[in-house]
């Protein structure tokens, strides 16, 4: 169930049908990369900078190369916590396109199926920006475990697989059942969506793959939703 969610959601993204959402999807993403980057490296400067600067003028001159050294070190540091952000800034772009994403789904691959109702703007702005805390909270918590070999990358993918799979699946089923019918449903199938949640976490740690994460999850969950209700789409691969 899970593993044929995946395959039909991969074989959507290359579709003519989602090919707007496509480039709406990764112009939005590469600009709130760009952003939390400039944020976290003004941050950075202005918070740890001085500091180490004004410990440079104490040191001998021949250890002057640490200031290089530390700046590559920063460099480093900084490219980590944005790789990092990469789960909450998928998770507040969905907001803005899993209804788009699950129209093309749903009138594609379930044609003889009602079309779902779409979030309000504003519901679906606030329910994101409230998630956009929680996965920035639950990367930070994998972050911390960095220091304890073996337990970073399982850290990351539980966080997002936990995460990630819960909001991407209440989006889906939120067109069916509204907020607390989709938080009963991803309840009672908590196990699954989990496991799914995994899968996009995966999806996720692919360089420049990840960028397409949105996408992916969205179409990814909207086939989920189905088959836990007993849905099935038309055969995809046929046209």
């Amino acid at each position: 169930m899970i593993l044929t969610a995946a395959l039909n959601a991969l074989y959507r993204l290359p579709t003519p049908e989602f090919r707007s959402v496509l480039w709406k999807s990764l112009g939005l993403t590469f600009l709130a990369l760009i952003a939390f980057w400039a944020l976290i490296r003004q941050f950075f400067f202005w918070l740890a900078w001085p500091w180490f600067e004004s410990l440079l003028p104490a040191m001998p001159d021949w250890t002057s190369w640490l200031g290089l050294l530390a700046a590559i070190a920063a460099g480093f540091v900084l490219a980590l916590l944005l790789a990092f952000l990469i789960a909450p800034v998928t998770a507040l772009i969905a907001g803005l396109f899993l209804d788009d994403v699950a129209e093309i789904i749903e009138r594609e691959d379930y044609s003889n199926q009602p079309i779902g109702t779409p979030m309000p703007i504003g519901r679906s702005l606030v329910y994101s920006l409230k998630f956009l805390v929680v996965v920035i909270l639950g990367n930070l918590l994998a972050l911390a475990m960095l220091l304890i070999p073996g337990v970073n990358l399982i850290a990351f993918f539980i966080v997002n697989g936990y995460l990630l799979g819960r909001e991407f699946f209440e989006f889906a089923a939120m067109r069916y059942r509204g907020e607390d019918g989709a938080k009963a449903f991803r309840e009672e199938n908590r196990i699954t969506v989990f496991l799914g949640g995994m899968v996009i976490a995966g999806f996720m740690a692919i360089p420049l793959l990840n960028l397409l994460t949105p996408l992916f999850a969205a179409a990814m969950m909207v086939h989920l939703h189905k088959a836990l209700s007993g849905q099935k789409p038309r055969a995809i691969n046929s046209h």
